[in-house]
């Protein structure tokens, strides 16, 4: 197990360095100029190759990027061309927003999944298996943001239980403001993962161990419990797959609920060619996405030793 662990590890930090060099290749290819976006359309040649030169834009890609690397070493991140401030201080006023956000949406699509494919895989070709499968291919077919939007007008507009956005003040109204947004980013991955579950749920029922298990008298729920353990693996690698797909996609739900993550302050430095905080905010994306499947690839091969042993 650590032999695997450590090859995880070299792997998630091949992965994250790939995703700084192509972040900031991209950035620095694209069209645009950050000292055009501060100075106006109306500045003067002088003015505006000044700018390049304070921020090291006039200088080659290679000496660029190996001062951003050498930054990166020493724990500096840079600083906002736009703001005047540091990224870090930026990354980490609005960090807690997106980690609880995604965090909160991960609890509320495993309670989700595993009821309602337990739910199906139970009552295979049933007519309960019938409307949840219905409902998992009408889920995959609308927006999460539709969703939300549907959520907000129940919820928030006419029964006033949760506020349409914003983040509030104290715990109490940073956790009703997040349960819209992330039923919300559940949304977008419970369909998938209820049909996951339920698909491997109907496979391990087959399978001559339940026969075996039942034949010596065990419950269903204890039945049950093995049928999810075995069943469980393929779907919780997908669940990974999707949590690290959450982390990058907040920022429409971040957008709909006004909810100022790393999301919006990407989505404003993209806008503002502010290099610095796109570059930072992306490589604590991907961090964050390598994270989350390293932990999943660690718990499926503790679950499942063969996993290791391939």
């Amino acid at each position: 197990m650590l032999r695997y662990t450590a090859r995880r590890l070299a792997a998630a930090f091949f992965v994250a360095f790939g995703v700084t060099v192509a972040t900031f290749l991209l950035l620095h290819l694209a069209p645009g100029d950050p000292a055009r976006v501060v100075l106006g359309e109306r500045a003067s040649p002088q003015a505006l190759a000044a700018l390049r030169h304070q921020w090291g834009l006039d200088s080659s890609l290679g000496s660029q990027f190996t001062r951003y690397l050498d930054g990166l070493a020493h724990g500096n991140l840079g600083t906002s061309f736009i703001n005047k401030t540091s990224t870090s201080s930026l990354i980490r006023d609005r960090i807690g927003v997106s980690a609880a956000l995604v965090a909160l949406a991960t609890v509320f699509a495993v309670i989700i999944t595993v009821p309602l494919a337990s739910f199906a895989a139970v009552r295979k070709d049933r007519a309960a298996d019938h409307i949840v499968r219905a409902l998992s291919v009408a889920g995959i077919g609308f927006p999460a943001f539709w969703f939300g939007i549907v959520l907000i007008e129940v919820f928030a507009l006419r029964v006033h239980a949760f506020p349409v956005g914003g983040w509030g003040s104290s715990t109490e109204t940073h956790l009703r403001s997040l349960v819209l947004p992330a039923l919300t980013a559940a949304f977008a991955i419970v369909p998938i993962l209820v049909r996951s579950l339920r698909v491997g749920m109907i496979e391990v029922f087959n399978a001559d161990f339940v026969a075996t298990l039942r034949s010596k008298g065990l419950g269903e729920r204890r039945v049950l419990a093995h049928v999810m353990r075995n069943a469980l693996i393929p779907t919780l690698t997908l669940l990974g797959i999707n949590v690290a797909y959450l982390i990058g996609s907040t920022v429409v739900i971040e957008r709909v609920f006004d909810l100022n993550g790393l999301g919006s302050l990407l989505l404003t430095a993209i806008s503002q060619r502010d290099f610095p905080v796109v570059q930072s905010v992306t490589l604590v994306l991907a961090i964050g996405v390598v994270i989350v499947n390293f932990l999943t690839d660690v718990i499926a091969a503790e679950l499942d030793p063969r996993i290791r042993l391939e």
